[in-house]
């Protein structure tokens, strides 16, 4: 034995086999010298059922000796508070990375209990906000404060910051339940999710008529597919969701109901109005297709309508509306037609009443109308002006 330092580790000289040379000072503080000439420092321990352990603390050259030796010394330490740095370290060495969660998570758990909607936007989480930021560090040493920090980088866009947080509490309870992590030690826990404005925005009648007719002219002149065309009428008409749309098959058409299997909130029975009718009655069956949207592809349904419906809106000056803004326009004129809350959630399909409850305060136009009337009447009776 010997105290470790540059000097006496300079002296050192390689034989033809491998030997160790342990510090006076810091027992179980070691340094390894091989036939190479290379010389490593480590520690020595005997863990908790008695086995001799050694791990490495790196190579003498990159590492000093007093460098090694404060390592040393908090290793040890830890030993004899149970912990086993070896073993610790033989664990970290094998564990998955989050981007190597990441795809255990898409391909394990995603395909039985997401929608294909929800896949595409986990996919699109997973490669666009966390991979970039905390897809090289382990898995099991994120911390909160690293989640908190990646969620504020998106604070300029409240929604994304907010799904990306979504998809990782999602990922780290998974990554409890296969053990990567312990229990209840999700990093996404007391994360504040940021205000979301909910954006409102409704088709007035004139806009409406404008709509009608630019689908009308597009048609005619054979600009923009059919199916395309049809899908936004559809959606106008039925207040459904464009995925139900996009993949309504005629074997869901039962007489004037859809049924339709699986939507965002399960099995669905859409109602389908007279005016949906006969634009179901005009759009053409192909052989060997089951949708009623038909896509390029034999047997396949139109899947992208983001483009057709960019070049419709802006031929009808209508271009800050989206494609789900279709469903909110026609809940708007549902309420203003005095149809109660309760009834146009069916038939919007909403499985809480609080989502039909955004559309409350559309109610207030009629009834300021029913107010203005009454009291003009009023007025008229009382023989003063209004």
């Amino acid at each position: 034995m010997t105290r470790l330092n540059k000097r006496t580790i300079d002296a050192l000289e390689a034989t033809d086999k491998d030997y160790f040379i342990w510090d006076a000072t810091l027992p179980g503080f070691g340094l390894r010298v091989l036939p190479s000439g290379r010389k490593s420092f480590l520690i020595q321990y005997r863990d908790k059922t008695g086995r001799t352990r050694r791990k490495g603390l790196g190579r003498f050259g990159t590492v000093t000796a007093e460098e090694a030796k404060t390592e040393a010394r908090e290793l040890l330490s830890s030993v004899s508070r149970g912990h086993n740095p070896a073993e610790e370290a033989k664990r970290k060495k094998a564990a998955l990375t989050v981007a190597e969660l990441c795809e255990h998570f898409m391909e394990e758990y995603v395909p039985t209990h997401c929608k294909e909607s929800t896949t595409k936007e986990y996919r699109r989480c997973v490669d666009l906000f966390i991979n970039p930021a905390i897809g090289s560090d382990l898995a099991e040493d994120i911390t909160r404060a690293e989640i908190s920090d990646l969620h504020h980088k998106h604070r300029d866009k409240p929604y994304q910051a907010n799904r990306t947080l979504g998809v990782l509490s999602v990922l780290f309870n998974q990554a409890e339940i296969w053990g990567i992590r312990p229990d209840g030690s999700n990093p996404c826990r007391h994360v504040k999710k940021y205000e979301e404005k909910k954006r409102e925005r409704y088709l007035s009648p004139e806009e409406f008529k404008r709509l009608g007719e630019t689908l009308n002219k597009l048609e005619a002149e054979g600009v923009e597919s059919r199916s395309a065309i049809n899908c936004i009428r559809l959606l106008i008409l039925s207040g459904a969701r464009l995925g139900e749309i996009q993949t309504l098959k005629w074997d869901y058409i039962k007489g004037n109901v859809a049924y339709l299997p699986d939507s965002k909130t399960g099995a669905k029975r859409l109602p389908l109005g007279s005016a949906a009718q006969a634009i179901l009655k005009g759009i053409e069956r192909i052989d060997g297709n089951p949708y009623v949207i038909t896509g390029r592809l034999p047997g396949s349904h139109l899947t992208d309508m983001q483009k057709p419906w960019r070049r419709i809106r802006k031929v009808a000056k209508i271009e800050d509306v989206r494609i789900h803004d279709l469903r909110h326009s026609f809940a708007s004129v549902a309420v203003g037609g005095g149809e109660s809350l309760p009834m146009i959630g069916k038939v919007l399909g909403h499985s809480q009443v609080q989502t039909t409850a955004r559309y409350a305060h559309l109610a207030d136009d009629p009834v300021q109308a029913s107010a203005d009337k009454v009291s003009e009447e009023i007025a008229k009776l009382l023989g003063v002006e209004g």
